[in-house]
């Protein structure tokens, strides 16, 4: 039997014409959804759509697109796979995971993910295990974290270029509004030959408060500010003085910082990199400062959705762990991920010999596209963090039409997507175009050098260097 709201075919038409009914039926299933889903799709990145067309590369397609522009991590399945068998099968199935769980996480959970967060970033003081929420994956812990923080329509201030991402999930349903931090410009530093200076993409205490007055002026009222760090998509750590000089702008500006340190365990050339809560000092944080983290890029465990949101802000605790509610993590996955976290292995905690392990590998990748560029003069970021290169590419980019203006919006559009068209059809490379992330100069990339198998990356290392020699 059809469902109830699929209509006959004897209904569809009378006499040869479409029904009143059938008209009525086409007007209602076109107000079947909301103005606020509907929008959740508009908040998308462009580029998304070309992605998804295109044909990609596999063993049927050789001469398919590489995806190099999602944040994934796919060098580890001979690491992972038999570690997280190992651990799912040495525990017992307790009875108590059949029940409902505290929303904020397992308290045998949350003690063991304090401690290896104290491992991971060095701390010397324990964090409180009250202070921390457990939820499905960095981006809801963000949400709800920022839910609490502000209402619709106030802002968050972001230095650009950030994770595109953000948009969509600080937008669709938190309501707040985005303000992009401009650095670059506001730096005044130059690019000299094939080395982007990390200094033009410091958020400072003159960038931020320019961004502040601006949106001040247009009436809007920022309550956050975002930092990435490690910064996705530059691949580097903040420096310690700048970090602090954002945890003391915002205090003294009553604004919250909020510090994705999603990235903290793919740190694999610097000694740069301190964390916001080493920084601070657990017990410290107060009112204004909080961290979100999460095992989807550390541990290339995306599917998992393991996230943490750590805040000493006792204000809005409750309305975390209510919020919460929607996106609890599974009881079987929290007492793997405990196992996980807490193992020692000859003496060795596991975590600590998989992220050595890991992070040599990352470098490994990082070293060989770096390589291939500086072999062209190309300039790029010298990344010590993260799964990605930031590319100038910008030379490649198309002349200006005569009717076209230098630094106009719809122009750098025009002409950064023809690339990113040309780099897709013609070579075979998937990489995020900059302007998606809201960066002031068009013709940057970001490649993410590790959503690759090592064949894909030699493929991919190949077709770029061809790239190079056709256009050089």
């Amino acid at each position: 039997m059809a469902p109830c709201w699929v209509m006959p075919s004897s209904a569809l038409k009378a006499g040869g014409r479409t029904s009143t009914f059938c008209k009525s039926f086409r007007r209602f299933l076109s107000t079947t959804h909301s103005q606020r889903g509907k929008r959740a799709v508009t908040l998308l990145p462009d580029y998304l759509a070309d992605a998804r067309a295109v044909v990609k590369y596999s063993a049927s397609a050789p001469d398919g697109a590489l995806q190099l522009g999602v944040a994934e991590n796919q060098m580890l399945e001979d690491l992972l796979v038999p570690a997280l068998t190992k651990f799912s099968s040495s525990k017992r199935f307790a009875a108590d995971c059949i029940y409902y769980q505290p929303t904020h996480g397992r308290y045998e959970l949350r003690e063991a993910f304090c401690k290896y967060l104290q491992r991971l970033l060095n701390l010397s003081t324990d964090l409180d295990r009250e202070a921390l929420i457990m939820g499905a994956g960095c981006n809801a812990v963000l949400e709800n974290l920022c839910i609490t923080l502000a209402a619709p329509g106030e802002g968050v201030l972001i230095p650009t270029p950030y994770y595109a991402a953000f948009e969509f999930d600080l937008v669709a349903r938190a309501g707040l509004s985005i303000i992009p931090v401009n650095t670059f410009d506001e730096s005044g530093v130059d690019i000299c030959g094939d080395y982007i200076p990390r200094e033009a993409y410091y958020p400072t205490k003159s960038s931020l408060n320019k961004s502040l007055a601006v949106a001040r002026q247009e009436g809007q009222s920022p309550r956050i500010l975002l930092l990435s760090h490690p910064n996705n998509p530059l691949g580097i750590c903040y420096p310690s003085n700048i970090i602090q000089d954002c945890i003391d702008w915002c205090r003294e500006n009553q604004i919250h910082l909020v510090s994705d340190e999603i990235y903290a365990g793919s740190v694999y050339r610097s000694n740069d990199f301190q964390s916001t809560l080493k920084l601070v000092g657990p017990g410290n944080l107060g009112p204004y400062i909080h961290f979100v983290y999460a095992l989807s890029k550390d541990f290339a465990l995306s599917g998992l959705r393991i996230g943490a949101c750590y805040s000493e802000n006792s204000e809005i605790r409750l309305g975390l762990h209510k919020l919460n509610d929607l996106c609890q993590i599974s009881s079987q996955t929290q007492t793997l991920v405990e196992t996980m976290v807490s193992d020692i292995t000859k003496g060795v905690f596991w975590t600590s010999s998989f992220l050595k392990e890991n992070t040599s590998r990352i470098q490994f990748r990082s070293d060989a596209i770096q390589a291939l560029l500086s072999e062209f003069d190309i300039p790029f970021l010298h990344a010590d963090s993260g799964l990605f290169l930031w590319i100038d590419l910008s030379r490649y980019l198309s002349n200006l039409k005569s009717d076209e203006v230098a630094g106009d919006l719809d122009s750098m559009q025009r002409r950064e997507r023809e690339l990113y068209l040309e780099l897709m059809n013609k070579w075979g490379l998937l990489f995020t175009p900059g302007l998606s992330m809201r960066h002031e100069k068009p013709g940057f990339f970001r490649c993410v050098f590790t959503a690759a198998t090592d064949r894909e990356y030699e493929v991919a290392l190949d077709r770029l260097r061809k790239f190079a020699e056709a256009n050089n």
